[in-house]
């Protein structure tokens, strides 16, 4: 969930003149970005290790 510190933050980044997708790609981007540093303080990480098998299994 963001805060409206981080929407202002967001907007502050993008430039005087934007379009509402190129804020919406901005916010959604940020957003994303917030839920995996939580996942990531959460222990809810997958090792390198582990994502090299499952491409692996994928190509199988």
């Amino acid at each position: 969930m963001l805060t409206k510190n981080t929407v202002k933050k967001s907007i502050d980044n993008l430039p005087d003149i934007f379009t509402i997708d190129e804020l919406i790609e901005q916010l959604i981007f940020v957003e994303k970005i917030e839920q995996g540093i939580k996942q990531s303080d959460e222990g809810k990480t997958i090792s390198n290790n582990d994502v090299k098998s499952i491409i692996e299994k994928w190509s199988s």
